[in-house]
């Protein structure tokens, strides 16, 4: 099995939202960008959650909205072993360190778990941060997570309402 590598978190010091997803898939990986897969419907979710196409920006346009929001992306895992690109498949986890970046991050008041294994994983790592922060638990923006669109954007919603 081949060993995969998350990216840089793309967050400062306003964010006041950090979204987790769990490790990049093979496209996201191929291209060097998160959430890279056409399919992927993560930038649609969060874009109509922020009031703002990012889906029609380029890349570095969306990430700066995302910052602009005030809204930081990471995942929850470092490094991992995984055949394709299926949260099942990943195996012999090595965790990013989310609790210093958490505690780094004086705005923060919410984190978004982007689908069960995110949520899994990040909230094991925050150990007491969980009283202090709110944590939502979001259905996948994955494809293979099949949910309908509007379905998930109702929970996405709760990213910026109780």
């Amino acid at each position: 099995m081949i060993r995969h590598a998350s990216f840089a978190p793309i967050v400062d010091a306003q964010a006041e939202i950090l979204i987790l997803g769990s490790l990049p898939g093979a496209a996201s990986l191929a291209a060097g960008r998160y959430y890279a897969h056409p399919r992927n419907q993560f930038w649609r979710l969060i874009g109509a959650v922020i009031g703002v196409d990012l889906a029609a920006l380029g890349y570095e346009d969306r990430l700066a909205a995302l910052l602009e929001h005030r809204i930081g992306l990471w995942d929850v895992i470092a490094d991992a072993e995984r055949a394709g690109s299926l949260d099942a498949a990943i195996r012999n986890v090595a965790a990013n360190d989310l609790r210093s970046l958490a505690t780094s991050l004086p705005a923060l008041r919410t984190i978004g778990f982007n689908g069960g294994t995110s949520a899994r994983i990040g909230r094991a790592q925050l150990g007491d941060l969980v009283d202090r922060l709110r944590l939502v638990a979001l259905p996948s923006s994955s494809p293979a997570f099949t949910l309908p669109f509007e379905t998930k954007l109702a929970a996405w919603q709760k990213l910026l309402h109780d």
